[in-house]
This record gives structure tokens, C-alpha cells and sequence, in this order.
């Protein structure tokens, strides 16, 4: 998309005598990807595909929230691009499939899915791993497709999750109590399952900026900052109650980086420059090698790994680098870029709101179809980024007190 925009806004990306080769290639992907879809009977796709042969005979009908649920932004793009309506299809079947599945309780999801039942077999909700990129891709759907079931199902998901895993003081920067934070919970319930939070989660301040509650994803973010402030790193599991880490390795992880990023592209706080330039820091300490940069096995002793995850390129560094590059194309264009959950830049373009194909997906048994003016911001979120004052963005971000309260429950005083 980006090679084939006349602007070249990143200036000449365009191969000479290109014919949409890539184009070509990823649906032939995605066809390759289809028969996950196929013998599942609640049309939640299986969790592995051999591309050559399709879906293994020793594949298990078990599959996590988010790797079922994040595949409408690739796949509906493809599909408005060919005018192929099958890959968009497949995709939003897998979502509603998993929509219907919530706790008629709390509205929550829990994180692995029998495909073939419709049974929950992990209970445990929460914002990291299995579950992240399922709320994060309602939002971004929407945003890039502008069907209203999209932004439907992502505010009651997000009503949800601060009905019952926000813990903490009501408001981030003013009142008394805890720091918010995110538990992981029960879904049927909304009981208090452990007592660690992954890295993963460390996106979701990321995403609340998107949505516009940015006061909340100041107070989140500042609590995953101060975690890598006392180990120069991000463990795998936080024990929040222990103030210690339950896994211990760092693999270079994003999210916290991600979200420094938008956090500064939201506020221009220059707090968030220092952040990032104490995530560089750090990566230049402690991970880098001879070849690269390397997975901390253990984030206290900082021994090694010999590998380098394929997202610390294309997410780590990438984000990192848009954070200090102010006259970047991305940042001239006036938010007409979104990135996909694994860093990829997508334009926001009016041909994604349209579809060849006779629409009827949305018109099925309980969605509505509301062609009116949509409230992008959840309803129950009270603060905007509109809110936010410009005289506070020269001020630390959070006020001294709550960041020592922060800094306190990490172990850092």
C-alpha cells in the first residue's frame, strides 16, 4: 500500500516495473491460511496451519483469545483490496464466535477457547498474553473500517475490564488509595486469580491513548516504567503482592516502548523522550552482543540468551526510533498512519470504508447497524485527551506524590 501510494510520502519505495507482486503473494498466504477454518464448529480457527498441507492431523482444538481474534485488520484489508469478501468473512466469524462465548456475568473473556465446544479451558481474564491483541484489534477495526460492531464490542470489552481488573484510587492523578493497575481475573466471577502481570500488558497504555483516556495510560505506563527502572528491564512475570518477578527473562520485548511512543505523540511531554532514551540506555547495557542484541535470560544477574526475537527489529527498535525522529513523514501527516499489533504501518484511507462486495455481515442477529455519527471514546471513559491541559506538558506527567507511590510498590524506595 505504502509503495503503491502516488505521494511516496517515505519517499520512492516503489520497485521499477512493480505489478502488486505482494499483493499476489499475500493472498496466496491467505488462502494457504484458510483451511484453519475449516472442520472447526464454532468457527473459532485452529491454532496451527501447515502451509503446504493445511492444518496438521495432530493439532489440538485448543487456541488462545487473542490468536483467534486478531486477524480482521490483515484479513479485511486484503479483502477490500481484491474485492474478496472470503478473508474479512472468516475473520469476523472468529470474533463474533468468541463474542458470544463472554461471561453473561461480567461481559469478560477468558484466554483459551476449545474451538470444537465452545468451552473455556483457561478462565483467566486479563490484558496480557492470550487476550492483548483481541481488544487492541476492535478498536483498530474499527478505526480502519468503521463498522460499528467493532467499536460496539470494544467499549462494552473495555466497560468490562474497568468494571472489574482496574484495581485502585478512581482517578490517576488526583484522590487518595492505590495506583490503578490491572489484575488478572475470573471471568465468570471477576475474583482475583494471581497476583502477576506480564509484560504484554505493558501495550495497553498504548491503546487507552488511542481510545482517548489517556489520564489512565499515564498511571499504567508509569507503573511498568518504574518496574524496568529498578531492573533495567521488563521480567516476563511481575508479582505485583511480592514486589519480585515471576519469570525472569526479558526477550526485548515492545509494549513498554509502544506505548512511551504514543504516550509522546499524544502529550509531547518530554518526560516520555527521557523514558525512551532510558529504555535505549539500557538495551545498550545489557543486551547488546557481538551480532546484535540478545534475550536476557534472567533480568537481575542479566545473563544471556542467543536469540534475538524478529519483533525487537520490526516493533523495539522501530518505535524507538519514530520516538526521537519528530520530522518523520509518519508524524507529518496528521494521524493518517495506524500500526497493526506487530508494528507494521498501515494508511488510514477512505478505500477501506468501502466494500465491493453486498454488505450483510453486520446485518446478522444481534448487531446493529448505526450509520450515524459514532462516539469514538467508550462511554464510561471520563477523561479525554482533549482534557489534558497544555500547561502540564512541561510537568512531569504524573504528580510526585503518585510517582513515588508507584516507585514505592515496584521496590524502587
Amino acid at each position: 500500500m505504502i509503495i503503491m501510494d502516488p505521494a511516496q510520502p517515505f519517499g520512492n519505495m516503489a520497485p521499477e516495473g512493480y505489478d502488486d507482486e505482494l499483493l499476489h503473494l499475500a493472498r496466496d498466504l491467505a488462502v494457504r491460511l484458510l483451511p484453519a477454518f475449516e472442520n472447526t464448529k464454532t468457527g473459532i480457527p485452529h491454532p496451527r496451519v501447515n502451509l503446504k498441507k493445511g492444518v496438521p492431523s495432530t493439532c489440538l482444538n485448543e487456541t488462545c483469545t487473542a490468536g483467534a481474534g486478531s486477524l480482521l485488520v490483515e484479513f479485511g484489508i486484503l479483502s477490500r483490496l481484491i474485492g474478496d469478501s472470503t478473508f474479512e468473512w472468516v475473520a469476523r466469524q472468529a470474533v463474533r464466535a468468541l463474542w458470544k462465548l463472554r461471561s453473561d456475568e461480567t461481559g469478560l473473556l477468558g484466554n483459551v477457547v476449545n474451538i470444537q465446544t465452545g468451552q473455556w479451558v483457561g478462565k483467566q481474564s486479563g490484558l496480557g498474553a492470550g487476550m492483548d491483541s483481541f481488544y487492541e484489534y476492535l478498536l483498530k477495526s474499527y478505526i480502519l473500517f468503521g463498522e460499528s460492531e467493532d467499536l460496539e464490542m470494544f467499549n462494552a470489552a473495555y466497560e468490562s475490564i474497568q468494571n472489574h481488573l482496574r484495581r485502585g484510587r478512581e482517578a490517576c492523578n488526583e484522590g487518595e488509595g492505590d495506583p490503578p493497575l490491572y489484575v488478572n481475573v475470573n471471568m465468570l466471577n471477576g475474583q482475583l486469580m494471581n497476583t502477576w502481570i506480564d509484560s504484554l500488558q505493558a501495550f495497553f497504555p498504548g491503546l487507552q491513548v488511542l481510545t482517548g483516556d489517556v489520564e489512565d495510560a499515564i498511571c499504567l505506563h508509569a507503573f511498568y516504567y518504574a518496574i524496568w527502572k529498578r531492573y533495567g528491564a521488563l521480567p516476563e512475570r511481575y508479582n505485583w503482592q511480592l514486589q519480585a518477578p515471576d519469570i525472569m527473562f526479558y526477550p526485548l520485548r515492545p509494549e513498554l516502548v509502544e506505548s512511551t511512543y504514543l504516550l509522546y505523540q499524544a502529550t509531547k511531554n518530554p518526560f516520555y523522550l527521557h523514558v525512551g532514551m532510558d529504555i535505549l540506555q539500557s538495551l545498550e547495557k545489557y543486551t547488546k552482543v557481538r551480532c546484535g542484541y540478545a534475550t536476557l535470560h534472567h533480568v537481575i544477574d542479566k545473563s544471556k540468551e542467543d536469540r534475538m526475537e524478529s519483533f525487537f527489529l520490526s516493533e523495539t527498535c522501530k518505535y524507538l526510533y519514530l520516538l526521537f525522529d519528530e520530522d518523520n513523514p509518519l508524524h507529518r501527516s496528521g494521524s493518517k498512519y495506524l500500526f497493526t499489533t506487530e508494528g507494521h504501518i498501515l494508511p488510514i484511507d477512505k478505500i477501506f470504508r468501502e466494500k465491493s462486495w453486498e454488505d450483510t455481515t453486520s446485518k446478522e442477529e444481534g448487531f446493529v447497524d448505526n450509520s450515524g455519527e459514532l462516539d469514538h471514546r467508550p462511554a464510561n471513559s471520563s477523561i479525554n485527551c482533549s482534557r489534558v491541559p497544555s500547561e502540564r506538558r512541561y510537568a512531569l506527567p504524573l504528580k510526585g506524590v503518585y510517582m513515588q507511590q508507584i516507585d514505592q510498590m515496584v521496590g524502587l524506595l
